[in-house]
């Protein structure tokens, strides 16, 4: 029992030394994190934001329409009963994108791309093809109609003048008759005379309007076999085929929404798919309206693709937007920002995540540490808490998310506290003289600010 107890009592007097020798360790380490050496080398100030790929240049592979007619009244397609009217009165509404290849899918010209529905139009011909048939039996009686009526016109006409040939007859076997039977055969015979012309112009006008009345018919009938003919024509465009060399990706619509397998196409925008042109890339950012001012055409930026790891871009910023927006999931004003690649890479692809680092600018050998380590007082005056006990009065340059520059006050190598450290009354004040220049400073910028 004596020696287990013994044992007992080393084993927690070791664990007490070791928890105690930790506590010193950890102890020494916060110490240490707690100060951070003044670097002096190149600056860098820059705006890190997320963007997506997108090319510069791209092909629309487009879906199918009908060639515009020009009426009397020079309409061409029109718009009516929630859809569009193309050549021939083809009533056009949406297409739906019955199945498509995968996106990404890299296609040769001629390759097939997407299939739409066909169902609304194939009615359509249906339809018209009815009303072909209906056309053609209208011409054909309309023409046995008029040579029937026209035949009984010319028979009426050939009786006619058999009797206008009779009373030109009785009139000259009547000039050794007396007077009032002479008289009588001259008014029989200009009757007759009468009457025949009064036929052959209702013959002329019978068959001036049976001319008419057929070439409306036959012109009907060419419009209608025009529709079906153009119809045909562009039901044979809803299988949608490749007119380059490429990668087909899919395009959004308005909202954002890509468009794919059962999404509608307007008639107006009937673009299924787009070839983009992958030599020539741009990556697509927003900046906030609070950094915006501070990028500019022709500025350089890394660029790093999340779906790349380890590898890199250099790109340029090729245009800044004048007018913010308002994106969705966000109360603040953005500004679109272009930015052009300035290599090309088989790798890239549209719609990749991109962190974007845009330059604004960089300085060559100056002093910078921490902004955690800035602190200033009720004076607005800033200063660091150097190792040495002091509390340097420094004077400050431009800045990036991490770090900013000292132009006065610090040398490299200089220790200063990361946190304000304890008891900072026991600190030193170092550096009053730079307090004029701070002031000075500081009123030019409040008058800048003021203009």
């Amino acid at each position: 029992m004596k020696k287990t107890l013994i044992t007992t009592a080393i084993i927690v007097v070791a664990a007490l030394a070791a928890l105690f020798a930790f506590n010193q360790l950890t102890v020494r380490k916060d110490k240490a994190e707690n100060y951070i050496k003044a670097e002096k080398g190149a600056f860098e100030i820059s705006i890190s934001v997320a963007g997506e790929l997108l090319a510069e240049n791209s092909m629309d592979i487009m879906g199918p329409s009908l060639a515009t007619q020009q009426g009397p009244g020079g309409g061409g397609m029109r718009g009516g009963g929630g859809g569009m009217r193309g050549g021939g009165g083809i009533r056009i509404s949406e297409f739906t994108i019955q199945d498509m290849v995968n996106e990404g899918t890299m296609v040769k010209k001629g390759d097939y791309v997407a299939q739409l529905d066909r169902t609304t139009y194939d009615n359509t011909l249906k339809d018209e093809l009815e009303e072909l048939q209906t056309l053609k039996t209208n011409v054909e009686m309309k023409k046995l109609d008029t040579a029937l009526t026209l035949t009984n016109l010319r028979d009426e006409l050939k009786n006619q003048r058999f009797t206008v040939e009779e009373a030109q007859i009785t009139l000259d076997q009547s000039r050794y008759e007396p007077p009032a039977t002479i008289r009588q055969a001259e008014i029989n015979l200009d009757k007759a005379q009468r009457s025949l012309e009064q036929k052959i112009r209702s013959y002329d006008l019978r068959m001036a309007q049976s001319i008419r009345d057929i070439s409306n018919t036959q012109r009907n009938l060419r419009e209608g076999e025009e529709t079906i003919a153009q119809l045909q024509e562009f039901l044979s465009k809803f299988t949608i085929y490749a007119p380059a060399d490429g990668m087909v990706t899919y395009k959004k619509d308005p909202l954002g929404k890509k468009i794919k397998i059962g999404s509608s196409i307007h008639p107006f925008e009937n673009v299924v798919a787009t070839l983009p042109d992958l030599s020539s890339m741009l990556s697509k950012t927003f900046v906030s309206e609070i950094e915006v001012n501070k990028v500019k055409p022709g500025q350089k930026v890394n660029i790093t693709i999340d779906a790349l790891p380890g590898k890199s871009f250099s790109a340029t910023v090729l245009t800044v937007a004048n007018i913010g927006e308002v994106l969705p999931n966000s109360d603040a004003k953005m500004f679109e920002v272009m930015l052009k690649l300035d290599e090309s890479d088989p790798s890239l692809r549209p719609a990749m995540t991109t962190s974007n680092k845009i330059i604004i600018n960089t300085y060559n050998d100056v002093v910078y540490i921490p902004t955690e380590c800035v602190n200033t007082g009720s004076d607005t005056i800033p200063f660091v808490y150097a190792k040495n006990h002091t509390k340097k009065i420094v004077i400050l340059g431009d800045f990036n998310e991490k770090q900013i520059i000292v132009e006065k006050g610090l040398e490299p190598n200089d220790e200063v506290y990361l946190i304000p450290p304890e008891e900072t009354e026991n600190f030193r004040l170092v550096g009053e003289e730079l307090i004029p220049e701070i002031r000075e400073r500081q009123r030019l910028k409040r008058e800048l600010n003021s203009i």
